[in-house]
């Protein structure tokens, strides 16, 4: 099956780069799936989930905070304000990051952008709690853990 290059960048460095057969995002306009030879694009993220198919291996998820991603030619590279393998995503951190981006946002009414920042920073963490939940009550694979999760 045909591949293309995949580069998934955040700010703290590069993520993910390897040869992809597609890759599935969420858009600001609904959910996208880019395969190889798709014409080219310029688009906003989501907060959501970022799925990579490779052929042979499992299905990778990445919670990604936003951010745009740009299909040309033979590449793809996706720019994101924060992106994060379900794996490696700590569910108690994630919920202290909620408590107090809840906490912020009860707190700025008065400043926009203290408003805007604290909401962003619930809908990252929430997004990351509930991917991560998802994939480990699944097992990652659709297998549950052996802790129910």
């Amino acid at each position: 099956m045909a591949t293309f290059r995949l580069e998934i960048v955040t700010i703290e460095g590069k993520v993910f780069d390897e040869e992809v057969n597609m890759v599935v995002a969420p858009g600001v306009e609904g959910v996208m799936g880019i395969l190889p030879r798709h014409a080219p694009l310029l688009t906003r993220l989501h907060f959501g989930e970022l799925q990579i198919k490779k052929d042979g291996q499992a299905d990778q998820f990445y919670a990604v905070g936003g951010g745009v991603m740009e299909v040309q030619g033979s590449q793809v590279i996706v720019l994101a304000d924060s992106a994060e393998h379900v794996d490696e995503i700590d569910i108690a951190r994630a919920e202290e990051a909620r408590q107090r981006a809840e906490e912020r946002l009860a707190q700025a009414s008065k400043d926009q952008l203290d408003f805007d920042r604290a909401e962003a920073a619930l809908r990252r963490s929430a997004n990351r709690i509930k991917l991560a939940r998802r994939h480990r009550q699944r097992g990652g694979y659709g297998v549950q853990t052996p802790d129910g999760r």
